[in-house]
């Protein structure tokens, strides 16, 4: 059975209060950066923090008596587990779900947080998915398909119905891309409405699957490179998601983790919302190229199930990005006053430090000089590289670690 627009609405009808709106959000400072009018559906903030609870709670608010008493199974690197678990516990019926060994450790512990049980297998979402399938088999437990489901697809497709309902006059439409679930339902909503409205795919740079199989005109398997993406780290995209999406999607692009770590960074400063990197996606490629010029934009940010680890790094790998902190590892003469002689350049460069290791013993090191290496705070680019010409001039041994 394939997805149909009549699904959707009815999907829509089906929500109840459990399912959020959720809001469409103007963004000025995110307008100026990509020279667009951009709005943010915020799907981070929908219960279990991601889009996926709309599609489990619609396929599981819909089995049979029968099915419910066998309960359901289901793979995931983490949103879908957190809604199925969820839709689960609210219909009262058991609940196994099977999650990559390198799931965040955080949404491991709200799957099970939701009663649902855990099992760990696999490196990505087609290994965990191909053990979810022997369960399934060996149980008679449903299994709910993370994306591959007419009526997966027909809940995930209501975000579309919102996104024209609350902007009817939306231009451009960007986002993720996994296994395509996002997608397919929000083509088939739009381009029911309004074919005229470009609707664009995000996908991780490290697993182009969709991309290399819209471009090859058939289902191609690939990726498999590490990125901080991991819940659009699809290698086979679905046959449903991916005739739909072949047929209607406007463009298949790619983005990479720098400029995804970019974008998370921004809108936790800027917006203060945490988003996670698949849900970032789509606004890091808006960011980054700048595609929709003068075009009424919508970036979908599909969810927030960040890892606080994870988040740490990207704030600092955020300012670093930007020119506002420096990691420095200076080669000084081992001698009283050097080290002063730099912290003097950096106060006449009105840089903060934040973080020093001085260090004499490391083999590396030879007798008579020390390494000392320091993270400092700057306001930004310019003054960054204003300092770092100030060290050269005093000839001052450095490697930029940043």
């Amino acid at each position: 059975m394939n997805p149909t627009y009549d699904e959707i609405k009815k999907a829509n009808s089906m929500r109840g209060n459990e399912i959020k709106k959720t809001p469409l959000i103007h963004s000025p400072t995110f307008s100026e950066l990509t020279n667009s009018e951009i709005f943010l559906k915020a799907e981070f903030r929908q219960k279990t923090g991601s889009f996926k609870i709309r599609g489990a709670y619609y396929k599981i608010k819909s089995l049979s008596d029968d099915e419910k008493k066998h309960g359901v199974v289901a793979a995931s690197a983490g949103n879908h587990a957190q809604g199925v678990a969820l839709a689960s516990a609210l219909e009262k019926i058991p609940c196994t779900i099977v999650m990559p060994k390198n799931a965040s450790p955080a949404k491991v512990a709200a799957t099970k947080g939701y009663g649902a049980k855990v099992i760990l297998e696999g490196i990505n979402y087609d290994e965990s998915s191909a053990k979810a399938k022997e369960i399934a088999n060996e149980t008679g437990a449903t299994m709910i398909h993370a994306f591959d489901d007419p009526q997966i697809i027909a809940a995930q497709g209501v975000i579309g119905l919102e996104i024209l309902e609350e902007l009817p006059d939306v231009e451009e439409v960007y986002l993720p891309i996994g296994g395509g679930g996002l997608a397919a339902g929000v083509l088939i909503a739009i381009k029911e409405k309004n074919p005229d409205v470009k609707v664009v795919g995000v996908q991780s740079r490290s697993f182009p699957s969709m991309y290399e199989s819209v471009k090859q005109g058939s289902i191609t398997a690939t990726g498999g490179a590490r990125t901080i993406a991991d819940g659009i780290s699809v290698k086979i995209p679905g046959q449903l998601t991916f005739s739909v999406i072949n047929q209607l999607v406007d463009e298949v692009v790619l983005v990479d983790d720098t400029e995804i770590t970019k974008a998370m960074f921004l809108l936790m400063e800027r917006m203060k919302f945490v988003v996670e990197p698949a849900g970032a996606a789509s606004l890091a490629y808006l960011i980054s190229k700048k595609p929709a010029q003068g075009k009424k934009v919508v970036a979908i940010l599909a969810g927030g199930n960040v890892d606080m680890y994870l988040l740490g790094q990207i704030v600092d790998k955020g300012l670093a990005a930007m020119g506002r902190l420096l990691k420095l590892s200076v080669l000084l003469p081992d001698r009283p006053g050097a080290f002063k002689e730099i912290v003097d350049e950096i106060t006449l460069a009105n840089a903060n430090i934040v973080e020093v290791v001085h260090d004499r013993l490391s083999s590396n090191v030879n007798a008579g000089s020390a390494a000392v290496t320091m993270n400092l705070e700057t306001q930004g680019k310019e003054q960054a590289d204003a300092l770092i010409e100030a060290l050269r001039k005093k000839d001052v041994q450095f490697t930029l670690l940043t």
